[in-house]
C-alpha cells in the first residue's frame, strides 16, 4: 500500500492523496474554483508541471491562463502546437520561426515558406485540429550530448549550437506527438486545455500567433499592428542578421573567441545612429518643434538617452533645456491615493498638469519663468532661483512616464512637439523556438540597477515588478502610436553583461521567498549566454544607465 501524504491547498484545505499521485488528480478535484483550466501548480515553493508526481505532504497551489505564470504555460504551449502544425504541413524538415512580441501573441515565420493568408488558413485549422486531438506533452530528461546528436542528425543547428554553450549534463525536451523540442519553461499537460488563439497574416511579413493574455484571459483578442514598433524591431532583426548575430548561440561564439569587443561596438554604433536621425529630424523642424517628449516601460534608459540626444541637438546648433516631470508632483497633502490607502504616484493625476502647461505656455511664450524643485523628503515643490527663458534656437526636452498622453501637455500644440517612444526591442533570441521577451531584459536591468543604486535586493525589484507593469499598460502603451519615432534601446551584447551582475543577486533569493520561482526561472534563463566582462562597455552606453560607471551619473 502506498504512502498517504497531505497537500495543503492555498496554506488552507488539506487534501490527502497517496505517495506519487500525479499532480493534475489533485487539480481535478479544484478546477471547479477556476474559469479556466488548471495548467500548472505551485508545490512548497516551486513551479511544477501536472504530469509530476507528488512526493511528500506540502502545500500546493494551481494557476491557470488568467494568472502570469498560466499565462506563460499557455503561450509556450500554444508556440509548440505552432511547431507541430508546421511540420505537419510543410514536412518534419521545415521549421517556424517564432522572432519576437508583438501586440498580444508573436510574430512568425516560416524558413523558406513565402507567407500567404491561405498558407495562415491552413495552419490555424491545423492548430485547431491538434487542440482536439489532446495531445500529451510528455517532458523528458535527456544527456546534452545526446540531444546535440539528435538535432545534428536533423539538421536543427539553432538546437546544436544553443546546447553546445549549456553546461547541464542533463537537459529537458519535450515531445508532442512525434516533434521532440527545447523550451525553457514548464508546458500544459495536453493540447486540450490550449483551446484559444489566433493567427493573422502580416502582409509581404509573416503572421502573428495571437492568444489570451492576463488582461483579457477570456478569448484571443484581435491582433491590432502596431507598424512603427513593427517595423523598429524587424529593422533590427534584420541588422542582427547582417551582422551575424540572429540568436545566443550567434552571440556566444563570438564571446567564446573573444571577439565580443567588435560586437560592443557595432551595438553602441546602431543605437547612436538612431539618437542622430532624430536630431537631424529635429533640426529640419527647429521653426516649429519646440517640445522633445520622451517615454517608455522601465528601465528603457530614458535618462541617458535624453543626455545624449540632448548633445547630438547640441551638435546641430541648438540649445536644449531639461525639465523634468518629477519636479511637478503635487503636494503629498494633494497626492491621489490608491483604494488601499497608497499615494498613486503613477497616475497623471498625481502631476500639476495645470502648473505644468502654464509654465510650458509661457516658456514658448518667451517668458522668463521659475522652475520648480520637488522636495521627496518634505513632499513639496520648492523654488530656489531656477529661471529659464527660452531664446531662438532654445528647445525643451522632457522624459517621463506621461510624455505620449496629449493631456499632458493639452495647451501646446501638437505640431510644436516631437515625441519619442523608447523601449529596449530585444531582437536576440535563444533558438528559433525560444524568445528573449523585452520584458526580461528590462527587469535584468532594474535588479542591476536597484541593487547598485537604491540598495534593493533582487526579491525586492521583483516583488515590485507587478505594479511597474501595471502602470506601464495604463499610462505608456496605449499611447506609443502616438509616437513620432520609435528607439530601439537594446544592446545585441547586453545579456552577456548583464549576465555577470545579476546571477549573484538572483541566487541571493531565499528559497522559501515567493519570488523565488521567478529567480529561479531567470537564472535558467541566463544559462543560454556566455558571461561577458564589462571593461569595453563604452561610458555613455545606456547600459552604463544599470550597471554603472556612466560618464551622465557622476
Amino acid at each position: 500500500m502506498n504512502k498517504k501524504i497531505k497537500m495543503q491547498y492555498q496554506g488552507r484545505e488539506e487534501v490527502e492523496v497517496e505517495k506519487e499521485t500525479p499532480i493534475k488528480e489533485v487539480a481535478k478535484q479544484f478546477q471547479k474554483r477556476y474559469f479556466y483550466d488548471i495548467l500548472v501548480a505551485k508545490v512548497g515553493n516551486e513551479i511544477m508541471e501536472l504530469s509530476e508526481p507528488l512526493l511528500k505532504s506540502d502545500c500546493i497551489d494551481f494557476y491557470d491562463r488568467s494568472s502570469k505564470v498560466g499565462y506563460d504555460v499557455y503561450a509556450r504551449s500554444v508556440e509548440f502546437m505552432l511547431v507541430l502544425a508546421v511540420k505537419r504541413i510543410f514536412g518534419k524538415d521545415s521549421d517556424v520561426l517564432l522572432e519576437h512580441s508583438i501586440d498580444k501573441g508573436v510574430y512568425c515565420e516560416i524558413k523558406d515558406v513565402a507567407i500567404s493568408e491561405e498558407i495562415v488558413a491552413m495552419l490555424e485549422e491545423e492548430m485547431h485540429k491538434i487542440q482536439k486531438e489532446d495531445l500529451i506533452y510528455t517532458k523528458m530528461s535527456v544527456s546534452r550530448m545526446d540531444a546535440i546528436s539528435f538535432y545534428r542528425k536533423r539538421k536543427q543547428w539553432d538546437k546544436v549550437n544553443v546546447l553546445k554553450y549549456i553546461s547541464n549534463t542533463y537537459i529537458n525536451l519535450y515531445r508532442l506527438d512525434d516533434i521532440y523540442d527545447y523550451f525553457y519553461g514548464e508546458m500544459a499537460y495536453s493540447t486540450k486545455s490550449i483551446n484559444s488563439f489566433k493567427l493573422t497574416y502580416i502582409e509581404e511579413r509573416g503572421f502573428a500567433l495571437s492568444y489570451p493574455d492576463v488582461e483579457n484571459p477570456e478569448c484571443t483578442l484581435d491582433y491590432h499592428h502596431h507598424k512603427m514598433l513593427f517595423d523598429k524591431i524587424f529593422d533590427y532583426t534584420t541588422w542582427g542578421r547582417l551582422i551575424d548575430i540572429k540568436n545566443a548561440a550567434d552571440l556566444n561564439r563570438e564571446v567564446s573567441l573573444g571577439k565580443y569587443d567588435h560586437l560592443i561596438y557595432l551595438a553602441e554604433a546602431y543605437y547612436n545612429s538612431q539618437l542622430a536621425k532624430v536630431a537631424e529630424e529635429i533640426y529640419k523642424q527647429r521653426d516649429h518643434l519646440k517640445l522633445v517628449l520622451i517615454a517608455g516601460p522601465s528601465s528603457s534608459g530614458k535618462t541617458t538617452t535624453s543626455k545624449k540626444l540632448e548633445i547630438y541637438l547640441k551638435s546641430k546648433g541648438l540649445n536644449p533645456h531639461q525639465i523634468s516631470l518629477d519636479d511637478y508632483f503635487k503636494n503629498r497633502k494633494d497626492t491621489p491615493k490608491l483604494p488601499s490607502g497608497e499615494l498613486d504616484l503613477e497616475s497623471l493625476r498625481a502631476v500639476d498638469v495645470d502648473l505644468f502647461n502654464k509654465h510650458l505656455v509661457k516658456l514658448l511664450d518667451g517668458e522668463k519663468v521659475l522652475l520648480p524643485e520637488y522636495n521627496f523628503i518634505k513632499g513639496e515643490r520648492e523654488y530656489k532661483e531656477k529661471w529659464l527663458q527660452l531664446k531662438g534656437n532654445d528647445i525643451i526636452i522632457i522624459e517621463g512616464l506621461h510624455c505620449l498622453n496629449e493631456e499632458l501637455t493639452m495647451s501646446i500644440e501638437r505640431r510644436q512637439k516631437y515625441k519619442i517612444y523608447l523601449s529596449p526591442l530585444t531582437q536576440l533570441n535563444i533558438d528559433n523556438h525560444n524568445r528573449v521577451h523585452t520584458t526580461d531584459t528590462r527587469k535584468l536591468r532594474r535588479i542591476v540597477r536597484d541593487n547598485k543604486h537604491r540598495g534593493y535586493n533582487a526579491a525586492q525589484t521583483l516583488k515590485q515588478w507587478q505594479k511597474i507593469s501595471s502602470g506601464e499598460k495604463q499610462f505608456i502603451f496605449p499611447f506609443q502610436d502616438d509616437a513620432d519615432v520609435v528607439v530601439n534601446s537594446a544592446l545585441i551584447y547586453e545579456l552577456g553583461i548583464l549576465k555577470t551582475y545579476v546571477e549573484p543577486l538572483l541566487f541571493s533569493v531565499a528559497e522559501d521567498d515567493e519570488m523565488y520561482p521567478e529567480a529561479l526561472r531567470l537564472i535558467n534563463f541566463l544559462r543560454n549566454f556566455l558571461p561577458i566582462p564589462s571593461d569595453e562597455v563604452p561610458k555613455d552606453s545606456v547600459l552604463r544607465e544599470f550597471i554603472g560607471g556612466s560618464c551622465f551619473f557622476q
